[in-house]
């Protein structure tokens, strides 16, 4: 990988009216022609996500998006994508005029922002022109907001500092493997290849753990579940961990003595940007599913599908042979994510590599509001092979007070 993965980014959305500046700020903040700017209201339609290194901020992923208060029927459907966004924005900007008119559209984006624990600055761009409109109710409010100028490049550095002193602590996600490993120890990661493997290369999860491992100073095995066993018996020393796709958990099971830790890419990455706990919690429903009760399985990224993809095809036979019900099954991917889960008895996630922890915590967080079940694929997977308890040891914690 030759770049930092857009879900391991700082999101920053910039909100606003439209024709405020939102586009001219990012590229004043990048240094760089990166957005279409215009003084024709509504020039940026669908939100655009632009990943930057931007010093001293760090690697962050930019999202300008369409004015807030755009107008007509095809207006409220660009807004509703602008609103959208708030799943993975980890710090809003809010942008406006010194003439501009503050009013309900930017109330309802503080009253979410404060929903969501979003932190947030008023920015007021072209500070150059005259206008007090905004600066009135700033004060009038005791706002504090920011003066900038897009266009002469006023305040953008104090703009960036500004960001960095407000970024949640918590915005990176949790670790991947290395606080269960410790220099010098060995790691096996079982990359089994099939048809849905992209051409010549690793999956993201498995680049990402591997990296994980050598930055540890860890020793790490990559092999084909095929060659694990010549593996096992090349080594002197007992591996300190493996970890597996899920999908050939079964396979590798029948060779690992059962001495050593075994889990999977999907679940270290359950941990990594979800709630394993809940996952875990969640997998139990499989069990009470009943003849025509719905399912639902959110891929987070968007692909091909393949003759033997997980979500589609693999997932969704494992469990009829597991339950020998006929359950029903609505399937989305990317972004999208239903408004209304009620009907659904089970929510099924990906391990989420491609979005922030941001995006996941937001399914994880309505199924929980709603009072329905979710659980991710590797946790489902090891479920469904009967070793789930074995999965989850490594992580040491406690599930209905047991200590696995």
């Amino acid at each position: 990988m030759f770049r930092t993965p857009v879900s391991n980014r700082l999101h920053i959305g910039f909100f606003g009216k439209r024709n405020t500046g939102k586009s001219s700020l990012i590229n004043a903040i990048t240094n760089q022609e990166i957005a279409i700017v215009s003084d024709i209201p509504g020039t940026t339609t669908d939100p655009v996500y632009k990943s930057m290194e931007i010093l001293p901020i760090g690697p962050v992923v930019l999202i300008d998006t369409a004015g807030i208060d755009d107008e007509g029927v095809l207006g409220e459907e660009r807004i509703k994508k602008t609103l959208k966004v708030l799943r993975k924005v980890d710090i809003s900007l809010i942008i406006v005029e010194p003439d501009t008119q503050i009013n309900e559209y930017e109330e309802e984006l503080i009253k979410l922002f404060n929903e969501k624990k979003i932190p947030y600055i008023f920015v007021l761009n072209k500070c150059e022109i005259k206008g007090n409109l905004a600066r009135e109710y700033f004060n009038k409010k005791k706002i504090e907001y920011l003066e900038i100028s897009a266009k002469e490049k006023i305040g953008i550095e104090k703009l960036k500092n500004e960001i960095i002193k407000i970024a949640p602590i918590a915005w990176s996600p949790l670790p991947l493997v290395a606080d269960l490993i410790n220099e010098k120890d060995i790691v096996i990661l079982v990359c089994p290849i099939d048809s849905a493997m992209p051409q010549g290369r690793l999956i993201l999860p498995q680049v990402q753990v591997l990296r994980d491992i050598l930055d540890t100073n860890a020793i790490a095995y990559v092999v084909k579940e095929t060659e694990l066993q010549d593996c096992l018996n090349l080594l002197k020393t007992k591996p300190k961990l493996i970890i597996t796709d899920s999908q050939v958990f079964e396979y590798v099971k029948k060779i690992i003595p059962e001495d050593y830790l075994l889990t999977s890419f999907s679940i270290v990455f359950a941990r990594h940007k979800g709630d394993l706990l809940t996952l875990i919690n969640g997998v139990f429903t499989i069990d009470k599913l009943n003849d025509g009760d719905e399912v639902l399985i959110a891929e987070a990224c968007t692909h091909h599908i393949q003759p033997e993809d997980i979500g589609r095809v693999k997932i969704p036979n494992w469990l009829n042979n597991y339950t020998g019900k006929k359950i029903k099954y609505t399937f989305v991917s990317g972004g999208d994510f239903p408004d209304d889960i009620g009907k659904y008895k089970l929510i099924i996630i990906c391990g989420g590599c491609m979005v922030n922890r941001k995006e996941i915590m937001f399914r994880i967080e309505k199924a929980k509001s709603n009072n329905i079940p979710i659980t991710n694929y590797g946790v489902l997977i090891a479920y469904l092979n009967g070793i789930l308890e074995r999965a989850i040891k490594p992580f040491k914690f406690q599930i209905n007070n047991i200590m696995f």
